[in-house]
């Protein structure tokens, strides 16, 4: 009889899972072709302006507290040894290197 029952209940338990996450797929559906309109707040290269409530992340902004103006994600596409020679010019800079270096003398 408790066989029944455990397995009665996880049936009733799986089957709101499964209506918990179509319900949540459609509501997404739906979300995602609402179109929201643009914040007010956006100033000059698509950062938020600046607030005297909400002041710029600090990430934004360069040494002298200006925004930047360029792109936070440059990419450049390297070869593999390229890659290698740098990875080894850190290596051997590093200060645990060093200290290897000394113990192996």
């Amino acid at each position: 009889m408790l066989h029944l029952l455990y397995i009665l209940a996880f049936t009733i338990l799986a089957v709101i899972a499964v209506a918990n996450l179509i319900r949540n797929l459609i509501m997404f559906s739906f979300d995602r072709e609402r179109n929201y309109p643009a914040t007010r707040n956006q100033g000059r290269y698509g950062y938020p302006s600046v607030n005297k409530h909400f002041p710029p992340h600090p990430e934004l902004l360069d040494n002298a507290g200006n925004l930047i103006k360029e792109p936070l994600l440059v990419m450049r596409s390297i070869n593999v040894e390229d890659a290698r020679q740098q990875l080894d010019a850190l290596y051997e800079s590093s200060p645990g290197r060093k200290v290897e270096n000394q113990e192996e003398s």
